[in-house]
């Protein structure tokens, strides 16, 4: 019972989807930051001469005042130059970095829409719930990896720096243009150096991510039965269905033992009810069949309707085991089933 209990395997794809449903996906903030970060760089080099051209005329409009006494309407219109201007030159990047926002999210999970994260939880007022969120297993880890990740962006940028440093003797005998140059250069090298990090750490974040998140949905072999139960319904539930089921099929095929033209029997254990109507049939068609106590009903209804009854012991098991309700007699069978039929229909004439 205890290992029934215990979460040791993997989670079914309702158990995941359920959790899809409910907002609880496998997001990894690193590699999001990083994408959004990755976009914004490029974007920003890619408008840089747009942005730039903006802000020489935003300054030169600047300029434009100077030496001018201000009145009420031109301050007005100053903002509203300076306001389109700035949108201008911030609302492409903020685009940017906002569809790569939702592309970093829909390669992690896909795509999910659910507002159950947004619904007030008054559970997450009560304080002692809250710290003990806190002082979790789960805060302590990511505590440790923010830790880890500082420690290793300050490593890296204090190592770099510190070569650079060893450069600056020479270079402050430089021209200004030089130097600026030279410290572009450094820039470069430092950014991809960072990002080059920073990739590794939002890979790293992505996998960890996922394997908690997986571990966290894992499923005791108790609550795979109860998932399969509540799919495919209680087995009690659906022997009783079965049950209706046939008895509303036997209550059916009685109905339609009046309409048989003969019953084959062997003679006790197996009953099968047949017609054949020339002209809408291409072969007779089994009405109804039964076997013990079934075929004894059977029976009793076609003598009561005056059916005749041919004891064909063979030929009762052979239809009885190859044929369903509304089938077709098989086509081995045709020549046994006319010697009976014409049988029927000889004693019915005399």
């Amino acid at each position: 019972m205890a290992d029934d209990q215990e979460k040791t395997e993997e989670p079914t794809s309702k158990k995941i989807e359920d959790a899809r449903k409910d907002g609880n996906v496998p997001k990894s903030q690193d590699t999001s930051s990083f994408v959004t970060l990755v976009v914004a760089i490029f974007t920003f080099l890619a408008l840089f001469p747009f942005m730039q051209k903006h802000l020489v005329e935003l300054y030169r409009y600047y300029q434009s005042f100077i030496g001018v006494e201000f009145t009420k309407n031109m301050i007005l219109e100053i903002s509203i130059v300076t306001f389109r201007e700035i949108l201008l030159v911030v609302m492409p990047l903020a685009v940017a970095v906002a569809i790569s926002g939702l592309l970093a999210g829909f390669l992690q999970f896909g795509f999910v829409l659910s507002t159950k994260p947004l619904t007030p939880d008054l559970k997450k007022l009560d304080p002692i719930k809250g710290l003990k969120n806190l002082l979790s297993l789960k805060k302590l880890i990511e505590t440790i990896k923010t830790i880890i990740k500082v420690a290793l962006v300050f490593l890296l940028a204090y190592n770099f720096l510190f070569d650079f440093a060893k450069e600056m003797p020479r270079v402050v005998y430089l021209p200004i243009f030089d130097q600026l140059a030279w410290l572009k250069d450094k820039a470069m090298i430092l950014g991809s150096a960072m990002l080059a990090l920073f990739f590794f750490l939002a890979l790293f974040d992505l996998f960890f991510v996922r394997y908690n998140y997986f571990k966290d949905l894992k499923m005791s072999k108790q609550e795979i039965k109860d998932e399969y139960k509540q799919m495919e319904g209680d087995p009690q539930i659906k022997a009783r269905i079965r049950k209706i089921q046939m008895e509303m099929t036997k209550k059916r095929m009685m109905q339609e033992v009046p309409n048989a033209d003969v019953i084959i029997t062997n003679p006790t254990h197996f009953a099968v009810a047949l017609r054949y109507d020339k002209t809408k049939e291409r072969a007779p068609i089994i009405l109804a069949k039964g076997m013990d106590n079934l075929a004894l009903k059977i029976k009793e209804i076609a003598r009561k309707h005056k059916i005749q009854i041919v004891e064909n012991p063979p030929l009762a098991r052979e239809l009885y085991k190859k044929c369903e309700i509304n089938d077709t007699i098989p086509e081995n069978l045709y020549k046994a089933v006319a010697e009976v039929l014409a049988f029927v229909y000889k004693a019915n004439q005399n």
